[in-house]
């Protein structure tokens, strides 16, 4: 364990590399077995490099199915993550545990961290999935991908709103009967609506 660290200490640069990040952990991933990259995952979040906490963050998003402490920690302990480029991967380990358990299957997970009580974990669905209807289970059902976005639209981030209001522009491009439809029945007087009104339309009014 101790070598792989070493390893990852060498061959991460100090300039920021997602890619790199992405392809360490997906290669860690394939070529161990769970319950070692669960072990990983928290050893490597316990770094100083930022990146090597990612490459952590990614193996627990890949071994949360079997490991439910790993979910949580993830929601309740990397959301609180200081560094915006933590955020971001978050995002992404949330969107592998759900496209490993399955997007249909993880609606009520998905509900669940848009409703959390942190901006970060409210964000993690809604930008992690991005491009929405390009996953399976929501290319077929594109409403309902719309609908979970547009429940953010009276988000207090402003971090949140945007990301939904992004995601649902995304949508809009193969989908803008279904995206105008849902922003017609929105009271735009807010301030907070009216933002993400401006986003998700960008391509639609």
């Amino acid at each position: 364990m101790n070598d792989y660290v070493t390893y990852l200490e060498e061959v991460i640069p100090e300039r920021d590399s997602l890619k790199m990040v992405k392809t360490e952990a997906k290669k860690y991933y394939q070529s161990s077995s769970l319950e070692e990259c669960h072990e990983m995952g928290y050893t490597l979040y316990r770094s100083d490099n930022f990146q090597i906490q990612e490459i952590g963050v990614l193996l627990l998003g890949y071994c949360a199915h079997l490991y439910p402490d790993a979910l949580d920690f993830l929601k309740e302990t990397v959301s609180r993550h200081k560094n915006w480029k933590v955020q971001e991967v978050l995002a992404m380990a949330f969107d592998n545990h759900c496209k490993i358990i399955g997007y249909e299957q993880a609606l009520p997970l998905i509900r669940e961290w848009m409703k959390g009580d942190h901006p970060n974990i409210r964000r993690a669905p809604s930008e992690g999935l991005r491009v929405w209807t390009n996953r399976p289970y929501f290319n077929e059902n594109p409403e309902t991908a719309i609908e979970l976005l547009a429940g953010q639209r009276e988000d207090t981030s402003e971090y949140v709103r945007k990301s939904a209001g992004n995601a649902l522009r995304d949508i809009s491009r193969k989908h803008p009967a279904s995206v105008a439809r849902e922003l017609g029945r929105w009271d735009t007087s807010s301030k907070r609506v009216q933002q993400v009104y401006s986003l998700a339309g960008k391509f639609i009014f």
